[in-house]
């Protein structure tokens, strides 16, 4: 049972976290998955995680009218997610609560520094399947060993120069796909049961209340000085998340 203290601060996260999707178009994972991890472990928080962000990404999957072009582009992607959650659920029962928070610090810094530093990426054409499959894979390992899902996929997705619509809507199928495949292993985990269903519901609603405030206050801040922030702050996060695993 979740105490009322836990569900308090889940709403809390994730009003913040909406907030951040709103103003920036990103960060509801990785930033919700940080934060829980800061009192629970990875695999509670990415059960939590489960329904705000299939629900958020569904809808962002679905607006966009790219939807079959992007299925037909992409699905070398998607498949390597699927096959990689899967092959990396072992890792996810096998791995200690301690070695999970590591990889999840570890995976918001790698995030955080990528974002900071703006490094281009461009995907050749020709090698665009091959590519996306061996990313896909990469995904899934990393999804279920850590919860976050944006690496390597965000980058490889932005390295195809996609228009910025067909790439959110890109970043939402993929993001779904992420989401299924990863609740199929916390399933297999023994981590996603009935227990977080609450805290779950609760953490839509939160996550949703923040996206209308973020959509609220976008005009008042310039999202090139929130989005620095945003990464920096990932980047304390993941550092004290990896320090604190290793001290």
């Amino acid at each position: 049972m979740t105490s009322a203290s836990v569900l308090i601060a889940i709403a809390a996260i994730f009003v913040l976290v909406g907030l951040v999707k709103g103003v920036i178009g990103m960060g509801l994972p990785t930033v919700a998955i940080g934060l829980l991890g800061l009192m629970m472990t990875p695999a509670r928080a990415a059960a939590i995680l489960i329904v705000p962000s299939l629900v958020t990404n569904i809808w962002q999957a679905a607006v966009g009218g790219h939807f079959r072009e992007l299925i037909g582009r992409l699905w070398p992607l998607f498949a390597g997610i699927v096959i990689g959650t899967t092959a990396g659920a072992l890792t996810l029962v096998h791995s200690g609560g301690t070695a999970a928070t590591l990889w999840l610090g570890l995976a918001l810094i790698a995030y955080a520094l990528l974002g900071l530093i703006r490094i281009e990426f461009k995907v050749p054409p020709r090698h665009e399947g091959s590519i996306g499959f061996v990313c896909g894979i990469a995904t899934g390992v990393v999804t279920v060993a850590t919860g976050v899902f944006v690496i390597p996929m965000v980058p490889y997705v932005n390295g195809l120069h996609m228009e910025r619509r067909k790439l959110v809507q890109a970043l939402g199928i993929a993001f779904t796909f992420s989401t299924v495949a990863l609740a199929a292993a916390l399933q297999h985990a023994g981590e996603f049961q009935f227990g977080v269903l609450w805290p779950s519901l609760i953490a839509l609603v939160a996550a949703l209340i923040g996206m209308r405030l973020g959509q609220t206050v976008l005009g008042r801040i310039r999202p090139e000085t929130f989005r620095l922030c945003f990464f920096i702050g990932l980047l304390l996060l993941g550092a004290h998340l990896a320090l604190r695993a290793v001290l």
